[in-house]
Order: structure tokens, then C-alpha cells, then sequence
């Protein structure tokens, strides 16, 4: 198989794609683009940004029909045929393609048509350079190994077959790279777009959180170069997993600069963010669901294994960078404080399990709308704590014998390295084995379940003390350990709802069920006015509250679309969702061992 694509008109942000097929299918060659991508499970038919698919053989053109949505026959032919076409590359996001006068960044699976019966045959790719003096600079980042081409160049570059194909995003664009080596294994970071940021300290900092998740595993996934490649935007923040890559986007002002030294929330997120992505490389590129194994990109593949495979990641993301030594174990109390007080507001918790949020990941999920708190939980978030809760049961129930570090590494040489997927509820029957004991009723009260794990009881099992409380403004999302006492915090009215500042406009956002704005009819997308008769502003909505007095009535101006609307709104008491974990000094020796060995770095010593 061969490829050739050309950003051929940036301004225009389309790609010119050839694809030759030597030998096509004698009853006429099927071809396709996969409706979804692999890590992000939404169907975005990708096949709606191609342009003009044309086929040729010969010097003539040959009959090309539309089967579906994503699907083409060309007419039976029995020599070489050649298409070409078009692809509309304007989604600046980490899944699809983007394409402007600054750089060119592509998925195969939005560009690369998949021939059918051919899946397994080995390709080649011709990445070329826009046409222009202005391009002469650009490189070329992509882990697909090069044919000919030289390292960050323009040329001929191969995969093993199609699914290998796209598997390897590609940037082209100016850049300079950073490299570090772990383990003899160059791993490369290159980031694109305006930014001024320290890149040194960025690979610095990086590399012991990799070498957590290495040394959790015992060892890597295999001996390919490893990329980071990063978007930097104003505003923006994602991440997408690949076998030898991530592709990654993140807002200029979270990267560090020069001279500074300090961790910044913004940049621990960063951090944050790479170490999920990395975790990847183990847990779910390689071990992962059967259903996934292969993949079929036709359409949705339902599992509720989610929660492992995004959940445990979201838990070791975070809980690397402590035992790194990145940052300190308050610090880290603090980010799961915040997960929980994320889940904690959301009464959709309640109603929907973590294995059903996995299963309806398609729906739901990925396609979430103003009333998903109250309708829907995270997979990710909900499955971290349910990851965090299994690790402390664990090391509780075993005397510190055995952990979820266990689990990962039975998953990995039982599963991963064989390349053979995970059955449903297999997970389960690996704990109980690794436990000692049944743990049916952990699962079948918390991930099939919805009641809210036993949190408090697992924390104080390695000395850290759990408290809920009322926020103290809307700015406080858990972990910053209030001075003020939960009495004090209960007089604090609160109205149930969620604004956003949007073009100097204050717009109601979520309305929490059962709250006081709903209960007054109030609705996601209303423009506040006015409160009591003054003119609403986000600082003041902020200060109006924390001055007001539960069971007050106050008087709302909003407009619902271009009609002014008037509610009357009686302010309830806040709800006790906002979480602070506190590390407990001192204390019994087994509960500070069991605490260091969760928290301290696995890696060996010396």
C-alpha cells in the first residue's frame, strides 16, 4: 500500500491525499474511513471531511459510488488505481486533523482510507511539505518509522499494516526538539505554536514520572522512540493516547518559563496530563479490552471496563507525580480532594453506575449536555477513586502484602504482553485472587452499583483525615483545606446552580437537581440580569452569596432566550460536597508504613 498526502492549500486547511493500490479487488475495491478513533469513544465520522474522491487507472477516470456514510466502491479494475482526494482539516483538537498557514497536524484515521482486504499489507507514506518559501522550515514529528527520510524530515516513512498506520499522528510544522533517555530509549518532545516555555525543565521534570510508570510495570512496553507532541493554544487541554506517541494540547500560560522556578497548578496539570498519556502505553494500547481487540472502527464498541482502563490510569497520573518526587504527598491529598469534590457534585452519581457511564460512554459521555451532573458519572473520575479504594483495600486486607501495583503488573505480563484482550469481569476475578478473598460485593456495590465509596474509612487507614464541607465560593473546588469551620461554611446560602462569564455576560450554566434555582424554574442558558435590582456580575454574584442568609427570598431578572423572565428564589443550605484531605502526623507505626508505601517512589534505589 501506498500513500502520498500534501497540506496542498493551508489557507484553505485541506490535504491532498493519493492513495495506489496495486492489485484492487476484482469485483471493484471497497474503501473506508473509521467512524471513531481509538481512546476517544464518540462516533465523528470522519468520512464527512473528504472532498471529491476520485479514482483513476490508465489515464481515465474510473466509477466511484457511495455505499454508507464512511464506505466507497470504485468500479472493478484489473490494474493499478490510484485515488485521490481532498480532506477539510479544520478541528484543532488532539482526535482529527488541522491544517493552517502555521502548521499541518493529522490522525490517519481522518485521512488515511482503509482498503479493504488489504488491512493487513505493509505501507508506505510520502509525507511532503507544502509548496512555498514560507514552509521551508518545517519539520516533521511522528513516530512512524521513517523509510528514507531523514530524522524530523519530509520523505518516505512505513507501518506494518493498517491499524498500525494510524496509529502514528503526525505535526509538521517549525519546531525545535527535546529529548531525554530512559532506559537507553530516546524519548522526544516537540511542541508547536507561540510559546516561550523553559523545555529543558519540562523534559527534566518528565522523565522521573515516566520512570515510575516504567519501574510499576518492570520494564517497557517495548524499544520503539518515544514522542510527546504538544499543541500550545491560549486555552485548551486534552490528551490522546498512541502506541510509540501522544498527541497532546495545553494552554501557553501552563507551561513553565525560563527563570522560574515554581510549580504552578497550571503546569503540575501539564504534568498531570503527560503522565496519563504515558500510563498508556501499558493500559490500553497494550492491555486492553477484548472487545478492542482488533478494533472495529465501523462502529461503537461497548464495554464497561472503562473504569479500569481510563480510571486506574487517571489514578497512577497523579499518584506518579508524588511518588516522583514532584510534589509532596499534601500536595497530592489536595488533587484527590479535588476528584472527589468533582464527583461529589454530581447528584447523576447517584442514578448511574461507573460500568454503565463506560457502556454509555457512545451516548452519554462524550456527548454531555447541561443537565449531565445531575444525569451521568465520570468513568474517569469515579473510576480513579474507585482505582484509589481498591489500592488502600488492598494493602488493608493483605497487611501490605500486595496493592493495585499487583494488579497492574498480573495485567500486563498475563495480558499485555500476550496481546490478548481482557473478557468482561475478568478484572474483578484478579483481585479477589490477588486479595485473598471474594470482592464481588466491592464491585457490585460501587462500579455496578452507585453508592459512594467508603473513602474515609480507606484514608484513615494510612493516616489522612477526609472532610466534608459547604464551599466557600464558587471558586473553592476541594483540596485547599478551609479555615473557616463547617459552621461557619452552613450560613453561606447557596442558590444550586452554575454561571459562566461569556462575552460580559453571566449565563447559567448547569442548574443543580432539586436546588434552589430549579425549584424556581430557572434553566441552563438563562442570562442573569439582575438580583434583587442590581445588574449581576460574576464577582458580585460571588459576593452577593456569601453575604446572603439561608431561606432568604431574592428576586432574579434573567432572559430565556430575548424574553425577560422574573423568579423568585428561595436560598437553600449548602451541601457538604466539597472535600480536604489533611495528612495526619505521627500516629501508629503500621498505619505511617502502609501510608509511606502507598505514597513513596517504586522505583529501585540507588
Amino acid at each position: 500500500m501506498f500513500y502520498l498526502i500534501v497540506p496542498s492549500r493551508p489557507e484553505a486547511h485541506i490535504f491532498t491525499v493519493t492513495c495506489r493500490i496495486s492489485d484492487p479487488d476484482k469485483q471493484g475495491q471497497i474503501v473506508s474511513l473509521p467512524c471513531w478513533i481509538p481512546g476517544s469513544y464518540m462516533i465523528r465520522e470522519f468520512a464527512k471531511n473528504i472532498i471529491q474522491l476520485r479514482a483513476k487507472a490508465d489515464d481515465r477516470e474510473l466509477w466511484v459510488s457511495r455505499l454508507d456514510k464512511s464506505s466507497w466502491k470504485i468500479e472493478p479494475f484489473s490494474g493499478e488505481i490510484e485515488l485521490i482526494y481532498d480532506v477539510y482539516a479544520w478541528d484543532l483538537s488532539v482526535r482529527s486533523a488541522h491544517l493552517d498557514t502555521d502548521h499541518a497536524y493529522f490522525n490517519g484515521t481522518s485521512v488515511f482510507l482503509k482498503v479493504h482486504g488489504k488491512e493487513d499489507e505493509a505501507c508506505l507514506v510520502d509525507l511532503q511539505r507544502p509548496k512555498g518559501v514560507k514552509y521551508r522550515d518545517w519539520k516533521v514529528a511522528t513516530s512512524m518509522p521513517r523509510q528514507d527520510a531523514q530524522r524530523y524530515g519530509f520523505g518516505l516513512y512505513r507501518a506494518d499494516n493498517y491499524d498500525d498506520l494510524i496509529d502514528h499522528p503526525v505535526e509538521m510544522a517549525e519546531f525545535t526538539p527535546h529529548c531525554f533517555d530512559m532506559h537507553g530509549i530516546a524519548h522526544s518532545m516537540v511542541f508547536t505554536g507561540k510559546q516561550s516555555a523553559d523545555l529543558e525543565r519540562i523534559c527534566r521534570d518528565l522523565k522521573p514520572i515516566c520512570e515510575e510508570h516504567v519501574a510499576l510495570f518492570g520494564e517497557l512496553p517495548d524499544s520503539d522512540p518515544y514522542l510527546f507532541m504538544t499543541m500550545v493554544v491560549g486555552d485548551g487541554y486534552g490528551g490522546l493516547e498512541h502506541k510509540a506517541s501522544t498527541s497532546l494540547i495545553c494552554s501557553r500560560d501552563d507551561l513553565p518559563v525560563p527563570g522560574k522556578q515554581e510549580l504552578s497548578d497550571g503546569y503540575l496539570g501539564f504534568l498531570g496530563l503527560c503522565s496519563h498519556e504515558y500510563f498508556h502505553r501499558w493500559n490500553v494500547k497494550r492491555i486492553k479490552p477484548a472487545v478492542f481487540s482488533p478494533y472495529d472502527l465501523s462502529r461503537e464498541a461497548y464495554t464497561r471496563q472503562l473504569w479500569a482502563f481510563e480510571g486506574i490510569t487517571s489514578y497512577y497520573d497523579d499518584l506518579s507525580l508524588v511518588r516522583s518526587g514532584t510534589i509532596s504527598a499534601q500536595r497530592y491529598l489536595d488533587l484527590v480532594a479535588k476528584t472527589i469534590t468533582r464527583v461529589m457534585r454530581g447528584s447523576g452519581r447517584l442514578k448511574q453506575s461507573v460500568a454503565d457511564s463506560s457502556f454509555d460512554a457512545w451516548t452519554k459521555f462524550y456527548r454531555q449536555d447541561e443537565n449531565a451532573p445531575n444525569a451521568i458519572v465520570s468513568y474517569y473520575t469515579k473510576g480513579s477513586l474507585i482505582a484509589l479504594a481498591l489500592d488502600l483495600s488492598l494493602r488493608l486486607l493483605t497487611h501490605g502484602a500486595k496493592s493495585l501495583d499487583d494488579l497492574m503488573r498480573r495485567l500486563w505480563w498475563d495480558y499485555g504482553k500476550a496481546l490478548q484482550g481482557v473478557a468482561e469481569g475478568e478484572i474483578e476475578l484478579l483481585v479477589s485472587e490477588i486479595a485473598g478473598q471474594d470482592m464481588s460485593d466491592f464491585f457490585t456495590r460501587f462500579l455496578y452499583g452507585t453508592e459512594d465509596l467508603p473513602l474515609a474509612e480507606l484514608f484513615e487507614s494510612v493516616g489522612v483525615k477526609m472532610i466534608l464541607r459547604p464551599a466557600e465560593s464558587s471558586k473553592d473546588n476541594g483540596g485547599s483545606n478551609s479555615k473557616k469551620s463547617i459552621t461557619e461554611l452552613l450560613k453561606r446560602a447557596d442558590w444550586g446552580a452554575r454561571v459562566s462569564d461569556s462575552q460580559g455576560e453571566v449565563r447559567v450554566v448547569t442548574v443543580f437537581e432539586h436546588g434552589a434555582a430549579q425549584q424556581a424554574g430557572l434553566s441552563a442558558g438563562d442570562v442573569l440580569v439582575a438580583i434583587d435590582g442590581l445588574k449581576v456580575t460574576p464577582s458580585g454574584l460571588d459576593s452577593f452569596f456569601s453575604r446572603a442568609y439561608v431561606g432568604q427570598s431574592i428576586e432574579v431578572h434573567a432572559f430565556r432566550r430575548d424574553e425577560l423572565r422574573v423568579f423568585q428564589v428561595t436560598l437553600q443550605s449548602p451541601p457538604l460536597d466539597t472535600c480536604d484531605l489533611l495528612l495526619q502526623e505521627g500516629g501508629d507505626d503500621t498505619v505511617v508504613a502502609r501510608r509511606n508505601a502507598w505514597l513513596t517512589s517504586v522505583r529501585p534505589s540507588g
